[in-house]
């Protein structure tokens, strides 16, 4: 599923894509966006990557400090939206086995 046909959003998605490695996405993500921006997108993830181990909210919450609306909509995201979050967890689990 597309996201937009908006060539702004485009050329967002081909500069990520364009991105080499890991200095080079701090590079970019740190010029972006905010540090509390960059933060929150982190913690989104973490959440993911622990629903997707059966962590339980409560644990979750403790840990990444986040409130149970973030896990909430993140769950609903990793249910109902596109796959990005499995895709991306199955890819980071793939390289952390290599």
């Amino acid at each position: 599923m597309r996201l937009s046909q908006n060539k702004q959003m485009d050329r967002l998605m081909q500069a990520i894509l364009s991105l080499q490695n890991e200095e080079e996405c701090y590079k970019f993500f740190l010029d972006l966006c905010t540090i509390n921006e960059n933060i929150t997108f982190a913690n989104r993830l973490e959440v993911a990557r622990q629903l997707s181990l059966g962590t339980t909210y409560l644990n979750i919450s403790e840990e990444t400090e986040n409130g149970s609306a973030i896990i909430s909509r993140t769950k609903k995201c990793m249910q109902y939206g596109n796959g990005g979050y499995q895709m991306v967890l199955a890819r980071l689990q793939s390289r952390s086995t290599k």
